[in-house]
């Protein structure tokens, strides 16, 4: 808008909560709406309006009329604000409704001109208040609230001095040399809980004399460039190579996992979303983690937006903070040609196909989305073939995720409706999706793993390492599972009852998850094999109670060998079908391997890094062999030694390459003390591999890692600096510290 409107509207706004900087910052609803018509070529004013929301809580009126009491005139209770003409709504559709139905009626009524646009003392009336709460309960707003004059932005058009954020309709009004009733004047940084309401028409008032003053000589102000509010949000690409202003992003936590862009944009309705800045996030096997990354015009948008900290969406808070555009490239940023022209089509809804067979074309999808005979419901895909974007890997190997177009919401919803509908002989997954979920997807499956995976074996005459312990072991140990996850060592003692006495020193073994805390299970090492038995018959799926918390759970109890326990350590899984059968064969021992990362999981094509590794007893014979054949950068050979009385529970003939992200086990307890004393025991076993990721930058020294790794055996020699880590001469255990995510052998 670059003319001048004819009608300004002042308004202010009120909830049933915070007041002055903080207004809608706690989620509270409107309660009163005040406003004052000004005449800009004529210099006048109109009458001093105000709608008071009392939502009607009775159930004694089955039936009541859409319309809202309306009482017209100034009222000379207790209650009285001081306004000319009161209203009363029941709502707040009801109450903007009226709002705009009175402001039309007026204007009309005035008869000269018909622009008009609102003006508030700053952002928080009509973003934060109005949009929000209309935008939780479904409400349609008016078109007039979708611009309005900022009075704090004009008045510093004149004021160059003046500081933003210190400014407020007293400041502005000494500053113009207007009457200040001193008695009556409200300090907006006073938080007032809630606000009187005659402070709204006494502002209202004060806020119409600074227009006029503006208006008028010497300042012959033109209100021609008001604030906008988007009224949707405008999906579209961004580049990697394109720069974003860190003070511009936030991270929403504790989205609903089906959430949307859309979703996220009227969630921080009333501020402006740049073009593509809602990013959804997804985890390491492509699903949404609940986080987004959205991106706004502006750093007084963020800075509004952080004030919707543990606001609501449905029934979840969702938590707001601070990021970087880096955050935010390496989410929503792309650099594929071929995504660029599948999203170039404005206005078009993505939905996300998983679970596709490898060998599914494009007329395959199409006639998954044709429709059904006799149905009426269709769900054409925009532009046909062009519609469709397969992922893939580097090599041109599918990956069985896909993206379709529909041009509308309605087709887009009607797609949906297959579900786990039959594609071949598999059931496909569709999901709504985002132009940032589309990139991030692609850049996933076209770029090289972030970890590196374990190379080829060194040569094909190595012999076959068993994944499996072998059967037959001494089954002196315990495994429970479903443990309170407020349990403590001594809960594990009580429960345990008798049979303590039989627990080893240091024998108890909490089993931690990748976020450090109790994963449900835990491993006891008894001192034989006829007591853990007896313990595991007579504790099975007795009900364990935790000091800490009144939940109270049945736990499963179940004897197995400190081989078995290692192997669970390392992300394994152990079934229970014969648990209790010592002499069992390889196919009756109810164990499975863990996780292996091998290179033939992933394309041919990667480049992978040198990658150490632990070889076990029976292969270092042949890999000596094979050493002139195979340059050894990045490989140490490590002779098992037996280690003093203990146990490593990551044994070093589990597996060559394990997945190391399963479970964490915490340093072990026993009955008496939780610190590291040398145990006597008669357990000894081939040292073992360890991964210890996320070492800090800032380490004290080799003292952080024996805290890390406080009551199990190891010797200092062993510590094993990584291939590529620069060492320090004065101080090579730093090396450790210094080079974070690296192997470290104990």
């Amino acid at each position: 808008m670059t003319a001048q409107v004819d009608y300004l509207v002042v308004v202010f706004t009120a909830t049933s909560g915070a007041s002055g900087e903080l207004l809608g910052s706690d989620e509270k609803d409107l309660v009163q709406l005040v406003w004052q018509l000004v005449n800009v070529n004529t210099k006048t004013l109109g009458r001093v309006n105000e709608i008071l929301i009392r939502p009607d809580l009775s159930d004694s009126t089955e039936e009541k009329s859409d319309e809202d009491v309306v009482v017209e005139g100034k009222e000379e209770d207790e209650s009285s604000s001081g306004a000319d003409c009161m209203y009363t709504a029941t709502s707040l559709d009801s109450g903007l409704n009226m709002f705009n139905l009175q402001l039309t009626n007026e204007v009309n009524s005035a008869g000269a001109g018909t622009s008009l646009c609102l003006c508030t003392d700053g952002q928080l009336h009509i973003r934060q208040v109005i949009h929000p709460e209309a935008a939780s309960k479904n409400i349609p707003v008016p078109d007039c609230f979708y611009s309005f004059f900022d009075l704090r932005k004009e008045f510093k058009n004149h004021f160059a001095t003046s500081d933003l954020k210190a400014l407020n309709a007293h400041v502005m009004a000494e500053s113009l040399s207007l009457p200040v009733d001193v008695s009556s004047m409200w300090d907006p940084s006073a938080n007032q809980d809630p606000l009187p309401a005659e402070v709204a028409v006494q502002q209202v008032r004060l806020m119409t004399s600074i227009v006029l003053s503006l208006l008028s000589e010497p300042y012959c102000h033109s209100f021609s460039n008001p604030e906008r509010i988007n009224e949707r949000f405008e999906s579209g690409t961004c580049s990697k190579m394109e720069k974003v202003c860190d003070n511009t992003v936030i991270r929403a936590r504790g989205l609903p996992w089906q959430s949307s862009d859309q979703d996220i944009a009227r969630f921080f309705k009333g501020l402006n979303i740049a073009k593509g800045g809602a990013a959804l996030c997804l985890n390491a096997q492509g699903r949404r983690n609940g986080e987004a990354l959205v991106r706004f015009v502006s750093e007084e948008h963020r800075d509004l937006a952080l004030q919707r900290h543990k606001h609501h969406m449905g029934n979840r808070y969702i938590e707001v903070y601070k990021a970087t555009g880096e955050d935010f490239l390496k989410i929503a940023g792309g650099t594929s040609n071929e995504v660029a022209m599948f999203l170039s089509r404005e206005d078009q809804i993505i939905v996300r196909m998983r679970g596709l067979p490898f060998n599914a074309t494009q007329d395959d999808v199409l006639r998954f989305f044709s429709p059904e005979d006799g149905s009426k419901e269709t769900c054409p895909i925009s532009g046909g073939k062009d519609g469709i974007l397969f992922v893939r890997y580097p090599d041109g190997r599918p990956t069985g995720d896909a993206f379709v177009l529909f041009a509308c919401e309605e087709h887009a919803q009607c797609a949906l409706k297959k579900h786990k509908e039959l594609l071949g002989k598999r059931y496909i997954e569709l999901f709504k999706s985002t132009a940032a979920e589309v990139q991030q997807v692609l850049n996933r499956y076209s770029s090289a793993p972030l970890i590196p995976v374990a190379p080829a074996p060194l040569v094909s005459v190595l012999p076959a390492v068993s994944l499996l312990p072998p059967p037959g072991g001494v089954r002196d140990c315990l495994r429970l599972r479903g443990l309170p996850y407020t349990a403590t060592i001594e809960d594990i003692l009580t429960f345990l009852g008798e049979f303590t006495q039989d627990v080893r020193q240091h024998g108890v073994h909490m089993v931690l998850n990748q976020q450090s805390r109790p994963s449900g299970d835990c491993f006891i090492q008894m001192t034989s094999a006829e007591r853990a038995l007896q313990a595991s018959q007579r504790l099975h799926k007795q009900v364990m109670s935790s000091q800490r918390g009144a939940n109270s759970r049945y736990v499963e109890v179940f004897p197995c060998s400190t081989d078995e326990m290692g192997l669970v350590l390392m992300g394994g899984s152990l079934s229970h079908t014969h648990t209790h059968t010592h002499n069992r064969s390889r196919s009756g021992t109810g164990l499975s391997p863990p996780p292996c990362k091998s290179r033939r999981l992933s394309p041919p094509s990667y480049s992978f890094t040198p990658v150490q590794q632990i070889l076990p007893t029976d292969a270092a014979a042949a890999a000596a062999a094979a050493a002139a054949l195979y340059p050894p950068m990045g490989h140490m050979l490590l002779a098992p030694r037996p280690l003093h009385p203990g146990h490593p529970y990551y044994p070093a003939s589990a597996q060559l390459y394990m997945n190391y992200n399963a479970y964490y086990p915490s340093p072990p307890g026993s009955p008496t003390t939780l610190g590291f004393y040398p145990a006597h025991s008669s357990m000894s076993s081939p040292g073992g591999l360890v991964r210890m990721p996320g070492l800090p930058y800032n380490g004290s020294g080799v003292k952080d890692l024996i805290n890390a790794v406080q009551g199990y055996q190891y010797a200092p020699e062993d510590a094993l600096i990584h291939a590529h880590a620069a060492v320090h001469s004065h101080d090579p255990a730093r090396t450790l510290l210094t080079q974070p995510k690296e192997w470290v052998c104990i």
